[in-house]
Parts: C-alpha cells; sequence; structure tokens
C-alpha cells in the first residue's frame, strides 16, 4: 500500500531544477471519529443547543417535566448513576428513555418498552407549506387537546419551547400541526405529527414534516425523527418523503425504586 505524504516548509536539499526541495513527512493518521450526536440524543441536546433547560444530578440530565419527559444517562451508566437517576424521579416515578438499549436495575420496574427507528434526512423536499402558521405559547391549549386526540407521542404545556412548531387551521380550529424536538449539535428532531381524523387522508402531516424540515435546513441543520418500529405505515411515509434508516433503537419508560431518596440535589446552570 503507499504511503501517505504531507509536505512541511523548510529547507531541504536542493532538487535539480533549482532552489530547494521540501522533504515528504508521513501524515499522521487521522484520530478515530467520536461518538455521533444522534447515538445519545437527548444527552448530545441537553450539552449543546438545549443547555439552558438542563436540570442535572452527578452525570444525569433531564428536562424540566414539564417540557419533555426525556432523561439522558451517560453512554455507559454505573450503580451511582441509577441511584441518581432514581432521585430526580423520586420514590416510584417514571423515566423516559430514547436511544437506550441497556436494561435498568433489577430493583427498577420496566413499564413500557418499544423498539423504535431513527430516521435522517437523506434527500427531503424540504419546502414551506402555504397554509401552515407558525404556533405559539396562546395555541397551547388547543395542541394539548389535538394530542391528547391523537397521541403522537410526549407533548407538554412547555414542550413548545423546544423549537418551532407549524399548524394547519380549519374553519378556526386547530387540525395538524408538526414541530421540534430535541437539538443536538447540527441536528433537530421533527415531533408531534398529528392530524385530527376530520382532515385525515389530506397529506397534512406529510405537508408539514416537509414546512418543518425546510426551516431547519434554513439554519443550517439536518432534520431526524423517530418513530416506532411497529408503525409501519408512518416509517413507509416518512422514507417516501426522503427519509433513510440510520439505526434502530428503543424506547423505554420505567419506575424508579419506591425507597428512591428525593431530588435535592438537582440543580439548574446559574444563568451567566
Amino acid at each position: 500500500m503507499r504511503e501517505m505524504y504531507a509536505f512541511e516548509e523548510g529547507r531541504g536539499p536542493a532538487d535539480p531544477a533549482g532552489g530547494e526541495r521540501r522533504e515528504p513527512i508521513p501524515r499522521r493518521p487521522a484520530p478515530p471519529p467520536g461518538p455521533h450526536p444522534l447515538d445519545n440524543p437527548a444527552r448530545s441536546a441537553l450539552t449543546g443547543p438545549h443547555a439552558h433547560f438542563v436540570e442535572r444530578r452527578g452525570r444525569i440530565l433531564r428536562y424540566p417535566v414539564d417540557v419533555s419527559p426525556w432523561l439522558a444517562l451517560p453512554d455507559h451508566p454505573e450503580a451511582r448513576d441509577w441511584a441518581d437517576v432514581a432521585a430526580l424521579a423520586g420514590p416510584g416515578g417514571a423515566v423516559t428513555l430514547t436511544a437506550f438499549r441497556e436494561p435498568p436495575p433489577r430493583d427498577w420496574e420496566v413499564v413500557f418498552r418499544a423498539e423504535g427507528v431513527q430516521l435522517v434526512d437523506a434527500g427531503v423536499a424540504a419546502r414551506p407549506d402555504p397554509e401552515a402558521v407558525r404556533l405559539g405559547p396562546a395555541d397551547v391549549p388547543e395542541m394539548l387537546d389535538l394530542v391528547a386526540r391523537t397521541r403522537p407521542g410526549p407533548f407538554l404545556a412547555r414542550t413548545i419551547e423546544l423549537g418551532v412548531y407549524l399548524g394547519v387551521r380549519r374553519g378556526g380550529k386547530l387540525v395538524a400541526m408538526a414541530g421540534e424536538r430535541l437539538r443536538p449539535p447540527g441536528w433537530s428532531e421533527i415531533s408531534a405529527v398529528c392530524t385530527d381524523e376530520s382532515a385525515r387522508g389530506q397529506g397534512l402531516g406529510s405537508r408539514l414534516v416537509l414546512a418543518v424540515a425546510h426551516g431547519i435546513r434554513e439554519r443550517g441543520e439536518t432534520p431526524f425523527l423517530h418513530a416506532a418500529a411497529s408503525n409501519t405505515g408512518a416509517v413507509r411515509l416518512y422514507e417516501s418523503l426522503g427519509f433513510r434508516l440510520r439505526r434502530r433503537t428503543e424506547f423505554l419508560s420505567a419506575l424508579a425504586p419506591a425507597t428512591a431518596a428525593p431530588a435535592d440535589g438537582a440543580r439548574r446552570p446559574t444563568p451567566s
């Protein structure tokens, strides 16, 4: 195999054409790549663009409970990390994890576990939608009502603070929406894609996904999303829009032991 070389400016033996020759020196091999931001997306977001939300105990990070249920563990949690998770959750409290496959300790009760997929932009035809309107805090009651009827996934009273949310109204009623959730550096997750039963079959969900993706691209970031692996219809739809499978993942919800200590050690960063 040919050895690769880089050239370094400096004095060297004269070459036949006159002047000085630069001596080739071996190129150092590139360092191995680090973890991908999407391998642990909640942690990447909470140590990056969403750091202003973070609540911390030890090495455990989480969003405020009225913003998002996602909690971020280190890539390889230890017993003390699980003790901190339990303290944050409180006795018998629930925690929700994504992109996580290690089993929790034996004294935790797993109440929900599902296979998921992580899809990334691979040529999405992102574009704005003329019918889409940006939703704000005043729209949250209607958004919560739509989520309660359609169940697209967690959306809470302050989830709208995570990013841009777009909606479509018909007769003044909010009938479809989609928005942004986790924001690892360079990426933004599309989430809360839902359509009221009265407006299904009109392609509103697809249009809003493309419109949200357009806004993400305009910031110089790349759209991605998660879906339940069992929801094959939604996965096929996202693939038809230009998303491709990056990895299979897992969603997990578990209850802390009933003897968990209170979270008096949780803290938020001090504003600068």
